[in-house]
């Protein structure tokens, strides 16, 4: 009952106007909203899985990579641009899916959202604290190793350097056994190992902090996304500048490296893989749809913010990878802080610049972490008010306006996932997730056109149906690309949610409860 219904255009504008009882604050104009765009995308992509893609997959050919996701995501941009014009409440994908494929897609999207989200911000938190590491021992301040970094590693997290010596990208410390010796090259393959690591806690102190902050305030966390985006994006500028100057273009030949026997293992598979891993990078383009219903003008400035956050960011990742593998042999940045190996590769010129490397990515990170914990709230709290989860997460703290409940769980789960977890295992679960809510999306456009047509659009998104189809083809491609391990994770993630959407959600829905309703006549 109610598995495919869907949610009329009209509720749903009904609901994005509406201002009484328990709603969001409307605060962000476009400006807030390309900077939250760009504060969520400009992060991990550059200063953490630029590095690993480059040295595991594609070699300098990584630009191809990031021209390859790039391009999927333009064309789910767009087809988010559309929705968002016409549905401008929080949800994002979510309500895009209960507006066209029906309930049961919905859950499934909303579902699968948590992972884009949640795990995100736990991944990206992960990245943080490698880079605090880093610059705290800068300034003379040694912190625990034990406590910094995931207590255990997965299979390919490990790196052998020179072939005597194994890494853990996580933490960019020695990998060690339960016994607190140095791993062998031959147990860098052990599919699970212990490390040195007890708890992450600096991840879990950033994530415990933004929450906070998100408690407080929409503007109050837009402000400090600003100031920390425009830090950033002077520091990436700066490396972008000064690092051409001093490029050996010895090091992007073969730009393209020849296939190692395996799939994803370099050559073009080894393009499409790295495409796949770096998608990470840019998630943060629809984490700009959850804020919609905290926007002044929906309509005008959600396609704005989601499109040119993304248009600016996706031609800095370029210049970012075409320098990163012209400073550095690209073997060499499979590291926790690839930027900085980059950069003192390029000897004492650049020396000054390793400072500043370090301060954009703790601030950086930091914003993407923060557009992710805000993302996550807003999706349960659009979930809770259709009644296909507790109540609690829909309501809404009476002096701050925001979804208060839903935020503090969102931070205390991000914590314990990014404490005791590895990057490695995080982002490619992220990445998949992303990537198949990317395909509902542009598939419920060409739904949408289809059986209602005349609908008014602020936003069309163009060339239909081939940029809704050329989205989920490269989107459906990328996904393909990805490891099968990160298949099973999503797919015993799914029937998880299904489990709790059959024994729970469905009997809780209240568009399913409106039609029994119905069905049941006014004399029953």
């Amino acid at each position: 009952m109610g598995l495919w219904s869907t949610k009329s255009l009209a509720q749903l504008q009904v609901e994005a106007t509406d201002e009484s009882g328990e709603t969001l604050k409307r605060s962000l104009g476009a400006l807030n909203l390309t900077l939250l765009g760009i504060g969520a995308i400009i992060g991990a992509g550059i200063f953490v899985l630029t590095g690993t893609a480059a040295a595991k997959f594609a070699g300098p050919g990584i630009v191809l990579s990031f021209v390859l996701a790039g391009s999927g995501c333009l064309f789910a941009g767009l087809c988010y641009a559309e929705f968002a014009s016409m549905i401008p409440i929080s949800g994002s994908a979510y309500t895009y899916g209960y507006a066209t494929l029906g309930e049961f897609v919905a859950w499934i999207i909303g579902w699968d959202l948590i992972i884009e989200y949640l795990f995100a911000a736990s991944t990206v938190a992960v990245g943080w604290s490698g880079y605090f590491y880093e610059f705290m021992g800068q300034l003379g301040i040694h912190l625990p190793k034990a406590f910094a970094s995931a207590p255990y590693t997965v299979e390919g997290t490990h790196t052998l350097v020179r072939s005597t010596l194994c890494v853990d990208p996580a933490t960019g410390f020695a990998a060690l056994d339960a016994a607190g010796a140095e791993l062998s090259a031959a147990a860098c393959a052990a599919p699970y190992a212990l490390t040195h690591g007890v708890l992450n806690l600096p991840a879990m102190g950033l994530i415990a902090v933004l929450t906070t902050l998100l408690v407080i305030g929409i503007r109050e966390s837009a402000t400090f996304n600003n100031i920390i985006v425009f830090v950033k994006l002077a520091i990436v500028v700066l490396v972008i500048v000064f690092g051409f100057q001093y490029v050996n273009t010895a090091n992007w030949h073969p730009f393209i490296p020849p296939n190692e026997g395996e799939f994803g293992r370099y050559g073009w598979t080894g393009i499409v893989q790295g495409a796949g891993v770096v998608f990470f990078a840019y998630i943060g383009f629809d984490a700009v749809s959850t804020a919609a219903q905290e926007a002044k003008n929906p309509q005008r400035d959600l396609p704005i913010g989601i499109l040119t956050s993304l248009a600016i960011c996706t031609v800095l990742y370029i210049l970012m990878a075409l320098v990163m593998t012209g400073l550095a042999p690209y073997k060499t940045l499979d590291v926790p802080h690839p930027v900085f190996v980059a950069i003192r590769a390029a000897g004492p010129a650049l020396k000054w610049l390793t400072y500043l490397i370090n301060i954009g990515a703790i601030a950086g990170l930091a914003s993407v972490v923060l557009v992710m914990l805000l993302g996550q709230p807003r999706i349960f709290f659009a979930m809770a008010r259709d009644g296909l989860l507790p109540s609690m997460f829909g309501r809404v703290h009476p002096r701050f306006k925001t979804p208060w409940i839903g935020t503090i769980i969102t931070g205390v789960v991000a914590m314990c996932i990014a404490g005791v977890f590895p990057i490695g295992l995080l982002g490619e679960l992220v990445s998949i997730g992303t990537l198949f809510a990317f395909v509902i999306v542009c598939a419920g456009i060409l739904v949408l056109r289809k059986v209602q047509p005349g609908l008014h659009r602020p936003f069309r998104t163009p060339f239909l149906p081939y940029v809704p189809l050329l989205g989920i083809l490269i989107c459906g491609y990328l996904m393909y690309g990805l490891p099968s391990d990160t298949w099973i994770r999503l797919l015993v993630w799914m029937v998880l949610g299904l489990l709790i959407y059959f024994f729970w959600g469905r009997f809780h829905s209240k568009i399913a409860r409106a039609e029994a309703g119905k069905a049941a006549g006014p004399g029953d």
